[in-house]
């Protein structure tokens, strides 16, 4: 629904949450403030196909300031605000942002960026010198429609797991703005209802939990945004707020399903009709714990921030094709390999996409026919089968392959069974120099007790994995570290481990 129709059905009702503190803003106020956001957005010369860069926490305007340059036609990047000033400022200036919009809290990491080239700089909740107020800018401007509303659209960025971001650029949607803004989908696959309420526990600035909020506030479903997530936090949000939908990574289940179980049983979930998740493959055994806990309430899908497909499977389908990420819905699976010959049902290769949604990587034309099959299909860079009923199997990442001896390796299966044992928090495994056979397996371990780790630890994993895996996908030694680099989305900053051991070596992946 456009926002003007939400404000007019539901003028009081709660659009936003803040789960911690309760900070309300009601479906009036958010069209009213991006409104006056747009009206700003045009004073300063912004038209339909033009950029601004947002680097916010989950703070209770980020929403509906993304919701304002949507309406007026904008391309939006939200920036991680995990990043430093080098990142942010590369960001800011590949996108060609003409408007950089930030908050107080930020001070530490913008107050050093170069913002020569900008335009105009706001920020939230007080100024420094370089910028201006957004609310005064704001609160200037009169509350009505801009003339020539039209559909914007996200502009992110990856999270540079593999190497320098890229901003994923798809065509603006033609039509009029609040017609048609893909919402459906939530409706029909996850029976969201203007009755539901939903739980955001990632940071805003990434594009699921992004567009999963965005898409739920235009149907009307109130939205629950933690500021961090927080184990135990999250189930009691679920809770207090009567949670029906969510969306989650498999990071975040490994961390509930680790609370002492007393602490993990004492909330009530029987609200939830739909724990959504994605991100990441999930470790078959963790899934199995969830199903048996939540419910059948457990979705998962497989897509990016490219849009160039969509594969989801429900807890029925899944308990009859464990760890598949499901069928496809918008596009044509091709699984493909070295040879660019599509592969059977059963055999791995790289994932493709044709007839789903079309992307380019904004100033990267190179990037962008990287990502392209010579028949026009399209894909992300992951490796996988389907079966003969066309489910798709995720096996990893091809930039995480490890080839030892000539055999290639994918370590997401040893991290899914490591991740299991009742010792370990977290777990990273990737290749590293072997003089023999090029590369061996390697484990860094987050154990779940810091008092744990050491030699005996090293040694139950190491037989973990022989007992349960083949011998070659087992690691050949076990460090530790007090906690790895992953990113809030679940993202594991693999090559940050990788490259410590690489340094003085010829890195065949990179």
């Amino acid at each position: 629904m456009h926002p003007g129709e939400l404000a007019e059905k539901f003028p009081d009702k709660p659009a936003v949450i803040i789960a911690e503190t309760g900070e309300t803003i009601t479906y009036r106020e958010m069209n009213d403030a991006s409104m006056r956001a747009s009206r700003l957005f045009r004073s300063l010369g912004l038209k339909r196909g033009d950029h601004v860069a947002i680097l916010l926490e989950n703070h209770s305007q980020m929403l509906t300031i993304c919701l304002a340059a949507l309406r007026s036609g904008l391309y939006f990047t939200t920036i991680s605000y995990r990043l430093q000033e080098a990142e942010v400022e590369y960001i800011v200036t590949d996108c060609q942002a003409r408007v950089f919009i930030t908050s107080k809290s930020r001070q530490g990491v913008v107050e050093k960026l170069d913002l020569g080239h900008l335009e105009k700089a706001y920020m939230l909740d007080g100024v420094i010198a370089g910028f201006e107020s957004w609310e005064e800018a704001v609160i200037n401007m009169p509350a009505e429609k801009i003339a020539d509303e039209s559909t914007g659209s996200s502009m992110l960025y990856s999270s540079g797991t593999t190497g320098r971001p890229k901003g994923v650029l798809k065509p603006l949607p033609e039509g009029e703005f609040g017609a048609d803004d893909g919402a459906n989908l939530f409706g029909l696959l996850y029976g969201a209802t203007e009755e539901s309420i939903y739980l955001s526990p990632a940071p805003l600035y990434h594009a699921a939990p992004l567009g999963f909020t965005m898409a739920m506030v235009s149907m009307g479903v109130t939205s629950v945004v933690m500021q961090h997530f927080d184990a135990e936090g999250a189930l009691a949000a679920i809770e207090k707020y009567r949670i029906t939908h969510s969306q989650w990574v498999p990071t975040m289940f490994i961390r509930m399903l680790k609370l002492d179980e007393a602490d993990r049983l004492r909330y009530d979930v029987s609200s939830l009709q739909c724990a959504i998740h994605a991100a990441a493959p999930c470790p078959i055994p963790i899934k199995e714990q969830m199903i048996e806990w939540w419910g059948p309430v457990i979705h998962e899908y497989y897509a990016g921030s490219e849009g160039n497909g969509f594969v989801a499977i429900d807890s029925e389908q899944w308990l009859t094709h464990k760890g598949s990420v499901g069928l496809p819905l918008t596009a044509q699976l091709h699984i493909v390999g070295e040879d660019g010959e599509e592969l059977p049902p059963g055999a791995s290769g790289t994932i493709y996409f044709e007839g789903g949604g079309e992307f380019e990587y904004f100033n990267d034309e190179e990037k962008t026919q990287e990502s392209r099959h010579s028949k026009g299909w399209s894909t992300l860079g992951d490796v996988g089968y389907v079966d003969d009923e066309g489910y798709l199997y995720l096996t990893d990442r091809k930039s995480f392959m490890i080839i030892s001896g000539g055999v290639n390796i994918y370590p997401q299966e040893t991290e899914n069974l490591l991740v299991t044992h009742p010792k370990v928090m977290d777990v990273a495994v990737f290749g590293v120099p072997n003089e023999e056979f090029g590369e061996e397996v390697k484990a860094v371990v987050q154990p779940k007790n810091w008092d744990d780790a050491g030699p005996e630890l090293e040694a139950e994993l190491i037989d973990f994995c022989r007992e349960n895996i083949s011998g070659i996908k087992c690691p050949r030694s076990v460090e530790f570290e007090q906690e790895l680099p992953r990113h809030p989305t679940g993202k594991l900053y693999k090559r940050l481990l990788r490259d410590r051991y690489w340094e003085g070596h010829k890195t065949r992946v990179l």
